[in-house]
Protein backbone atom coordinates (compact mmCIF):
# COMPACT_ATOMS: atom_id res chain seq x y z
CA UNK A 1 0.00 0.00 0.00
CA UNK A 2 1.35 3.20 -0.63
CA UNK A 3 0.66 6.46 1.46
CA UNK A 4 0.90 10.02 0.05
CA UNK A 5 3.92 11.21 -1.29
CA UNK A 6 5.47 13.33 0.98
CA UNK A 7 8.72 15.55 0.23
CA UNK A 8 10.36 16.49 2.93
CA UNK A 9 11.88 19.92 2.39
CA UNK A 10 15.41 20.62 2.72
CA UNK A 11 16.68 23.13 5.18
CA UNK A 12 19.48 25.46 4.17
CA UNK A 13 21.69 24.26 6.85
CA UNK A 14 25.38 25.73 7.48
CA UNK A 15 27.69 24.42 5.37
CA UNK A 16 28.85 22.30 8.34
CA UNK A 17 26.41 21.03 11.04
CA UNK A 18 27.86 18.16 13.84
CA UNK A 19 25.23 15.61 15.04
CA UNK A 20 24.80 13.77 18.29
CA UNK A 21 25.31 10.83 16.06
CA UNK A 22 28.69 11.54 15.47
CA UNK A 23 28.34 12.08 11.82
CA UNK A 24 28.91 15.58 9.95
CA UNK A 25 27.23 16.45 6.76
CA UNK A 26 28.18 19.53 4.33
CA UNK A 27 26.11 21.09 1.36
CA UNK A 28 27.78 20.07 -2.02
CA UNK A 29 30.18 22.83 -2.96
CA UNK A 30 31.11 23.53 0.67
CA UNK A 31 34.72 23.81 0.88
CA UNK A 32 36.82 22.30 3.30
CA UNK A 33 34.43 21.07 5.43
CA UNK A 34 35.98 20.19 9.28
CA UNK A 35 36.54 17.22 10.15
CA UNK A 36 33.26 15.42 11.92
CA UNK A 37 33.25 14.55 15.24
CA UNK A 38 33.80 11.01 15.74
CA UNK A 39 35.78 10.83 12.65
CA UNK A 40 39.42 10.18 12.84
CA UNK A 41 40.54 13.91 12.05
CA UNK A 42 38.56 14.99 15.30
CA UNK A 43 41.08 15.50 18.18
CA UNK A 44 38.20 14.18 20.54
CA UNK A 45 37.40 10.84 18.27
CA UNK A 46 40.30 8.75 19.84
CA UNK A 47 39.78 9.52 23.80
CA UNK A 48 35.59 8.81 23.30
CA UNK A 49 36.27 5.41 21.22
CA UNK A 50 38.76 4.95 24.18
CA UNK A 51 36.18 5.17 26.53
CA UNK A 52 33.45 3.38 24.83
CA UNK A 53 35.74 0.57 23.90
CA UNK A 54 34.20 -3.39 25.36
CA UNK A 55 37.37 -5.43 26.81
CA UNK A 56 37.42 -8.26 24.48
CA UNK A 57 36.38 -10.64 26.47
CA UNK A 58 32.86 -8.46 26.82
CA UNK A 59 29.53 -9.96 25.88
CA UNK A 60 27.65 -7.14 24.33
CA UNK A 61 23.65 -7.87 24.15
CA UNK A 62 22.33 -6.34 21.42
CA UNK A 63 19.03 -4.98 23.39
CA UNK A 64 20.90 -2.79 25.24
CA UNK A 65 21.50 0.03 21.88
CA UNK A 66 18.42 1.92 22.20
CA UNK A 67 18.75 2.37 18.65
CA UNK A 68 17.86 -1.31 18.05
CA UNK A 69 14.56 0.21 20.06
CA UNK A 70 13.57 2.71 17.36
CA UNK A 71 14.35 0.32 14.87
CA UNK A 72 11.87 -2.09 15.73
CA UNK A 73 9.60 0.55 15.74
CA UNK A 74 10.00 1.49 12.37
CA UNK A 75 9.89 -2.07 11.27
CA UNK A 76 6.41 -2.35 12.88
CA UNK A 77 5.03 0.56 11.22
CA UNK A 78 5.94 -0.56 7.94
CA UNK A 79 3.89 -3.87 8.66
CA UNK A 80 1.30 -1.94 9.55
CA UNK A 81 1.29 0.37 6.57
CA UNK A 82 1.94 -2.00 3.94
CA UNK A 83 0.07 -5.66 2.95
CA UNK A 84 1.87 -8.35 1.61
CA UNK A 85 5.80 -7.32 0.16
CA UNK A 86 7.25 -10.40 2.05
CA UNK A 87 10.63 -9.81 0.33
CA UNK A 88 10.78 -6.34 0.90
CA UNK A 89 10.69 -6.17 4.46
CA UNK A 90 12.94 -9.19 4.66
CA UNK A 91 15.58 -7.40 2.85
CA UNK A 92 14.53 -4.19 5.31
CA UNK A 93 15.50 -6.17 8.30
CA UNK A 94 18.53 -7.55 6.93
CA UNK A 95 19.87 -4.22 5.96
CA UNK A 96 18.86 -3.02 10.18
CA UNK A 97 21.09 -6.21 11.07
CA UNK A 98 23.90 -5.22 9.15
CA UNK A 99 23.77 -1.64 10.55
CA UNK A 100 23.35 -3.09 14.49
CA UNK A 101 26.15 -5.51 14.13
CA UNK A 102 28.28 -2.67 12.44
CA UNK A 103 27.39 -0.70 15.84
CA UNK A 104 28.63 -3.26 18.15
CA UNK A 105 31.32 -4.19 15.64
CA UNK A 106 32.62 -0.41 16.81
CA UNK A 107 32.05 -1.38 20.67
CA UNK A 108 34.78 -3.91 20.38
CA UNK A 109 37.30 -1.47 18.42
CA UNK A 110 36.69 -3.05 14.92
CA UNK A 111 37.12 -0.73 11.95
CA UNK A 112 35.52 -1.90 8.76
CA UNK A 113 34.50 0.23 6.30
CA UNK A 114 31.16 1.26 6.70
CA UNK A 115 28.00 -0.37 4.59
CA UNK A 116 27.33 1.75 1.34
CA UNK A 117 23.50 2.09 1.71
CA UNK A 118 22.91 3.93 -1.92
CA UNK A 119 19.50 1.21 -2.96
CA UNK A 120 17.53 0.98 -6.16
CA UNK A 121 13.51 0.23 -5.90
CA UNK A 122 12.33 -1.69 -8.56
CA UNK A 123 8.39 -2.05 -9.10
CA UNK A 124 4.95 -1.12 -11.08
CA UNK A 125 2.76 1.86 -9.73
CA UNK A 126 1.30 1.67 -6.31
CA UNK A 127 3.45 -0.94 -4.74
CA UNK A 128 4.84 1.05 -1.77
CA UNK A 129 8.44 2.51 -2.81
CA UNK A 130 7.43 5.71 -1.14
CA UNK A 131 6.71 4.23 1.62
CA UNK A 132 9.68 2.12 2.15
CA UNK A 133 12.09 5.09 1.38
CA UNK A 134 10.27 7.39 4.14
CA UNK A 135 10.66 4.30 6.61
CA UNK A 136 14.32 3.55 5.50
CA UNK A 137 15.48 7.21 5.91
CA UNK A 138 13.72 6.71 9.57
CA UNK A 139 15.62 3.61 10.43
CA UNK A 140 18.90 4.91 9.09
CA UNK A 141 18.66 8.00 11.04
CA UNK A 142 18.11 5.56 14.46
CA UNK A 143 21.07 3.94 13.11
CA UNK A 144 23.41 7.04 13.19
CA UNK A 145 24.06 6.64 9.67
CA UNK A 146 22.03 9.68 8.13
CA UNK A 147 21.73 13.06 9.99
CA UNK A 148 18.15 13.56 9.23
CA UNK A 149 15.60 11.34 9.02
CA UNK A 150 13.94 13.06 5.68
CA UNK A 151 13.66 12.27 2.03
CA UNK A 152 13.95 14.39 -0.69
CA UNK A 153 11.77 13.08 -3.51
CA UNK A 154 12.67 14.41 -7.33
CA UNK A 155 12.19 13.47 -10.69
CA UNK A 156 13.96 14.33 -13.98
CA UNK A 157 12.48 17.70 -13.93
CA UNK A 158 14.39 18.91 -10.73
CA UNK A 159 17.82 17.85 -11.94
CA UNK A 160 18.00 18.56 -15.77
CA UNK A 161 18.08 21.64 -17.14
CA UNK A 162 17.02 23.27 -20.52
CA UNK A 163 20.25 24.92 -21.33
CA UNK A 164 24.38 24.77 -21.24
CA UNK A 165 25.22 25.53 -17.57
CA UNK A 166 21.87 24.67 -16.36
CA UNK A 167 21.97 21.69 -15.10
CA UNK A 168 24.66 21.38 -12.72
CA UNK A 169 23.34 23.79 -10.31
CA UNK A 170 20.01 22.19 -10.30
CA UNK A 171 21.33 19.30 -9.24
CA UNK A 172 23.40 20.62 -6.86
CA UNK A 173 20.21 21.93 -5.21
CA UNK A 174 18.35 19.01 -4.90
CA UNK A 175 21.62 17.40 -3.05
CA UNK A 176 21.80 20.12 -1.01
CA UNK A 177 17.71 19.74 -0.13
CA UNK A 178 18.60 15.95 0.55
CA UNK A 179 21.99 16.62 2.58
CA UNK A 180 22.00 14.49 5.81
CA UNK A 181 19.10 12.43 4.56
CA UNK A 182 18.12 10.35 1.48
CA UNK A 183 17.48 11.51 -1.77
CA UNK A 184 14.42 9.76 -4.17
CA UNK A 185 14.91 9.76 -7.18
CA UNK A 186 11.14 8.90 -9.11
CA UNK A 187 11.22 7.24 -12.72
CA UNK A 188 15.59 7.54 -12.21
CA UNK A 189 15.52 6.03 -15.97
CA UNK A 190 14.29 9.21 -17.73
CA UNK A 191 17.89 11.13 -16.73
CA UNK A 192 18.84 8.35 -19.56
CA UNK A 193 17.90 9.47 -23.05
CA UNK A 194 20.58 7.75 -25.74
CA UNK A 195 18.42 8.72 -28.35
CA UNK A 196 19.26 12.83 -27.82
CA UNK A 197 22.54 13.57 -28.07
CA UNK A 198 22.25 16.65 -26.35
CA UNK A 199 20.22 15.78 -23.61
CA UNK A 200 21.50 16.80 -20.41
CA UNK A 201 20.70 14.29 -18.49
CA UNK A 202 24.59 12.14 -18.51
CA UNK A 203 25.43 15.54 -16.83
CA UNK A 204 23.14 14.41 -13.83
CA UNK A 205 24.47 11.33 -13.43
CA UNK A 206 28.13 12.20 -13.54
CA UNK A 207 27.32 14.65 -10.92
CA UNK A 208 25.54 11.94 -8.64
CA UNK A 209 28.23 9.41 -9.07
CA UNK A 210 30.45 11.65 -7.49
CA UNK A 211 28.60 12.59 -4.66
CA UNK A 212 27.78 9.37 -3.90
CA UNK A 213 31.04 8.01 -4.14
CA UNK A 214 32.37 11.36 -1.78
CA UNK A 215 29.16 11.56 0.25
CA UNK A 216 28.48 8.13 0.82
CA UNK A 217 28.95 7.82 4.11
CA UNK A 218 26.05 10.67 5.00
CA UNK A 219 24.05 10.94 1.80
CA UNK A 220 21.96 7.88 0.90
CA UNK A 221 20.58 7.93 -2.65
CA UNK A 222 17.48 6.11 -3.56
CA UNK A 223 16.33 5.04 -7.84
CA UNK A 224 13.31 4.20 -8.54
CA UNK A 225 10.81 3.19 -11.15
CA UNK A 226 9.81 -0.03 -13.19
CA UNK A 227 11.96 -3.02 -13.34
CA UNK A 228 12.72 -3.34 -17.12
CA UNK A 229 13.33 0.41 -17.40
CA UNK A 230 15.58 0.06 -14.73
CA UNK A 231 17.47 -2.58 -15.91
CA UNK A 232 18.51 -0.73 -19.50
CA UNK A 233 18.79 2.13 -17.30
CA UNK A 234 21.71 0.68 -15.32
CA UNK A 235 23.17 -1.50 -18.10
CA UNK A 236 24.12 1.86 -19.50
CA UNK A 237 25.78 3.28 -16.45
CA UNK A 238 27.59 0.51 -14.77
CA UNK A 239 29.41 3.31 -13.19
CA UNK A 240 25.69 3.87 -11.21
CA UNK A 241 25.04 0.08 -10.68
CA UNK A 242 28.68 -0.48 -8.99
CA UNK A 243 27.25 2.31 -6.58
CA UNK A 244 23.87 0.86 -5.85
CA UNK A 245 24.85 -1.96 -3.36
CA UNK A 246 20.91 -3.31 -2.18
CA UNK A 247 18.52 -3.81 -5.60
CA UNK A 248 15.06 -4.68 -3.69
CA UNK A 249 12.12 -5.54 -6.19
CA UNK A 250 8.68 -4.49 -5.39
CA UNK A 251 6.19 -7.38 -6.70
CA UNK A 252 2.59 -6.26 -7.75
CA UNK A 253 -0.18 -7.15 -5.12
CA UNK A 254 -2.48 -9.97 -5.62
CA UNK A 255 -6.19 -9.88 -5.76
CA UNK A 256 -6.14 -11.00 -1.89
CA UNK A 257 -3.56 -8.61 -0.67
CA UNK A 258 -5.30 -5.82 -2.52
CA UNK A 259 -8.39 -6.29 -0.97
CA UNK A 260 -6.96 -6.61 2.45
CA UNK A 261 -5.19 -2.82 1.35
CA UNK A 262 -8.39 -1.44 0.52
CA UNK A 263 -10.51 -2.53 3.88
CA UNK A 264 -7.09 -1.21 5.66
CA UNK A 265 -7.42 2.03 3.82
CA UNK A 266 -11.62 2.01 4.23
CA UNK A 267 -10.95 1.28 8.23
CA UNK A 268 -8.29 4.36 8.40
CA UNK A 269 -10.80 6.57 7.05
CA UNK A 270 -13.57 5.56 9.87
CA UNK A 271 -15.98 3.87 7.82
CA UNK A 272 -16.47 -0.39 6.58
CA UNK A 273 -18.25 -1.94 3.44
CA UNK A 274 -21.09 -3.83 4.90
CA UNK A 275 -20.60 -8.15 3.66
CA UNK A 276 -22.38 -6.67 0.22
CA UNK A 277 -19.70 -4.18 -0.47
CA UNK A 278 -16.53 -6.49 0.35
CA UNK A 279 -18.64 -9.24 -2.40
CA UNK A 280 -18.71 -6.04 -5.08
CA UNK A 281 -15.15 -4.51 -4.12
CA UNK A 282 -13.63 -8.05 -5.02
CA UNK A 283 -15.57 -8.42 -8.14
CA UNK A 284 -13.90 -4.39 -9.09
CA UNK A 285 -10.90 -5.69 -8.40
CA UNK A 286 -11.06 -8.74 -10.61
CA UNK A 287 -11.82 -6.43 -13.81
CA UNK A 288 -9.98 -3.21 -12.95
CA UNK A 289 -6.43 -5.20 -12.63
CA UNK A 290 -7.15 -6.73 -16.44
CA UNK A 291 -7.57 -2.77 -17.55
CA UNK A 292 -4.94 -0.32 -18.57
CA UNK A 293 -3.02 1.78 -16.14
CA UNK A 294 -3.67 -0.47 -13.64
CA UNK A 295 -1.93 0.77 -10.06
CA UNK A 296 -2.15 -1.16 -7.58
CA UNK A 297 -2.67 0.27 -3.87
CA UNK A 298 -3.15 3.72 -5.76
CA UNK A 299 -6.10 2.56 -8.18
CA UNK A 300 -7.47 1.11 -4.69
CA UNK A 301 -7.40 4.21 -2.99
CA UNK A 302 -8.62 6.17 -6.19
CA UNK A 303 -11.40 3.75 -6.77
CA UNK A 304 -12.60 4.18 -2.40
CA UNK A 305 -12.73 7.58 -3.12
CA UNK A 306 -15.20 7.35 -6.22
CA UNK A 307 -16.90 5.25 -3.74
CA UNK A 308 -17.34 7.94 -0.77
CA UNK A 309 -18.61 10.18 -3.66
CA UNK A 310 -21.46 7.81 -4.57
CA UNK A 311 -22.00 6.89 -0.39
CA UNK A 312 -22.46 10.71 -0.22
CA UNK A 313 -24.16 11.45 -3.40
CA UNK A 314 -26.92 8.15 -2.02
CA UNK A 315 -26.98 9.65 1.32
CA UNK A 316 -28.04 13.33 0.43
CA UNK A 317 -30.88 11.71 -1.99
CA UNK A 318 -32.41 9.64 1.19
CA UNK A 319 -33.70 12.87 2.29
CA UNK A 320 -34.27 12.04 5.75
CA UNK A 321 -31.60 12.39 9.21
CA UNK A 322 -28.53 10.29 8.94
CA UNK A 323 -27.31 7.75 11.42
CA UNK A 324 -23.27 7.42 12.38
CA UNK A 325 -24.08 3.65 10.97
CA UNK A 326 -25.17 5.72 7.37
CA UNK A 327 -22.48 7.86 7.18
CA UNK A 328 -19.83 5.24 7.76
CA UNK A 329 -20.97 2.40 5.72
CA UNK A 330 -19.77 1.87 2.24
CA UNK A 331 -22.76 -0.28 0.03
CA UNK A 332 -22.28 -2.75 -2.92
CA UNK A 333 -24.35 0.18 -4.62
CA UNK A 334 -21.76 2.24 -3.95
CA UNK A 335 -19.23 -0.50 -5.50
CA UNK A 336 -21.51 -1.15 -8.81
CA UNK A 337 -21.77 2.73 -9.84
CA UNK A 338 -18.16 2.14 -11.06
CA UNK A 339 -18.36 1.97 -15.04
CA UNK A 340 -15.83 -1.21 -14.62
CA UNK A 341 -19.19 -2.88 -14.44
CA UNK A 342 -20.66 -1.41 -17.61
CA UNK A 343 -21.80 -4.09 -20.07
CA UNK A 344 -20.00 -3.30 -23.68
CA UNK A 345 -21.55 -2.04 -26.10
CA UNK A 346 -23.28 -4.55 -28.50
CA UNK A 347 -23.01 -4.04 -32.29
CA UNK A 348 -25.75 -4.77 -33.37
CA UNK A 349 -25.64 -7.72 -36.56
CA UNK A 350 -25.76 -6.60 -40.23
Amino acid sequence: MTTAHPTIPGDRAPAVNRSGNGFQMHRPGAANPAPPRGSAADPSASRDAAADRLADDALLDLSTDIAGKDVEDTLARLDAELIGLANVKRRVREIAALLLIDRARQRFGLQATRPTMHMSFTGGPGTGKTTVALRMAEMLHSLGYIRKPKVHTVTRDDLVGQFIGHTAPKTKEALAKAAGGVLFIDEAYYLFRPENERDYGQEVIEILLQEMENERTSLVVIFAGYPDRMDTFFSANPGLSSRVAHHIEFPDYTHDELLAIAELMVAQENFHFDDAATRAFSEYLELRMTRPRFANARSVRNALDRCRLRQAKRLVELHRPLSRTDLITLTDNDVYGSSVFASPVEVPAT
